[in-house]
């Protein structure tokens, strides 16, 4: 998909290009999909998912304090927006939650307190960013980090506006000073009780929201990581270990790649990594048209796309300039345990 200006385009024009990125998403087998849609099979499968994924029952456990609180320095504030992955839902302890992992790492890597203020909601969709952002805002917040859009897809939610919505948080966050990554759409194609042919449109959707929802990120000055399809493999092979009870939320250690995933990015957008090697081409990494590097990103879990310049500017011919950086992850066997006293939160308000 182009930028063509405007992050979510509008008008007739969107209208076209939604109709011809459908037949697109269809491919050949148009006409069976048409088939199958209009016999109700995509209605039926999808009652029957929502019917085999269980309703949110107790909620995840809070993850608000400070990490490292012995180390020196003021503490860093991160606020943790979204959904229920964002909100670690699936998880029994504090310490398995998103917000507890990233907020480890970060004190370890920066050797210096992280507070955590969680202000997800179990069930929100993109639409729900906005009294989230507020929240937030309050704390003075230096990093956000928001994983939104599975949601969107299983409500159908338009792509145009459910992305102005995260358009519309991120640059409200960027206008205070506070540093953006976003952990795009995840491919809901991973889940084994969506079955196909539900499952392939499902993983059309979630790319096409990944890919949208990247342009408009960098574009709005935020930093995007594509969760994809992380735990799809390993959930085939190991599905116990990996997903929650419910079989469609991360388990503890599905939260544990989730984190390291995200971890070297919101390090880098707070500009405590180590300095860029030269850029090279090839092998996954590089500069891309942001376009390209979006739709590459949505296709590959686990990549970064920042913006970036080229010969000191920020676009090119096809549009901005965008840095694309496939993460080493720290490891998939992470599972947070019982660390020492830096790594313990000091609890604010109750949990």
């Amino acid at each position: 998909m182009g930028v063509a200006g405007s992050v979510v385009p509008v008008g007739p024009r969107w209208q076209r290009a939604r109709r011809i990125a459908w037949m697109a998403a269809i491919g050949t087998g148009a006409t069976a999909a048409a088939f199958v849609a209009t016999g109700g099979v995509l209605f039926g499968q999808a009652r029957q998912a929502r019917r085999t994924i269980p309703m949110a029952e107790a909620p995840p456990p809070r993850c608000d304090g400070v990490y490292g609180a012995k180390c020196p320095g003021p503490p860093l504030t991160m606020v943790v927006l979204g959904d229920s992955s964002a909100a670690s839902y699936g998880v029994h302890r504090r310490r398995e939650t998103l917000g507890a992992l990233l907020a480890t790492g970060l004190s370890r890597r920066l050797h210096r307190p992280v507070r955590v203020h969680r202000f997800a909601v179990v069930g929100s969709l993109s639409a729900g960013l906005r009294p989230q952002v507020e929240s937030a805002l309050e704390c003075a917040p230096d990093v956000a980090v928001i994983l939104i859009g599975g949601n969107d897809v299983t409500n159908r939610t338009p792509p145009g506006l459910a992305v102005r919505y995260l358009v519309d948080a991120v640059r409200a966050l960027r206008a205070a000073g506070c540093e953006v990554v976003v952990g795009t759409c995840p491919d809901l194609g991973a889940i084994e009780p969506i079955q196909p042919p539900l499952r392939w449109l499902a993983r059309r959707w979630s790319r096409q929201l990944a890919a949208a929802q990247t342009v408009a990120v960098v574009e709005a000055g935020g930093w995007t990581v594509s969760l994809g399809d992380m735990l799809g493999p390993r959930f085939a092979a190991e599905p116990t270990r990996m997903f929650a009870w419910d079989r469609f939320h991360p388990s503890a250690e599905g939260y544990a790649v989730a984190a390291a995933a995200l971890l070297p990015t919101v390090i880098s957008a707070l500009g405590a990594g180590p300095e860029r090697r030269p850029v090279v081409l090839g092998r996954g990494e590089g500069v891309r048209s942001l376009p390209k590097a979006a739709q590459e990103a949505a296709r590959h879990a686990g990549t970064e796309v920042s913006g970036t310049q080229v010969r000191g500017r920020d676009r090119g011919p096809a549009g901005r300039w965008a840095h694309l950086r496939r993460r080493a992850f720290f490891g998939v066997g992470a599972v947070p345990q019982p660390g020492p006293a830096t790594d313990s939160p000091t609890l604010e308000g109750s949990a």
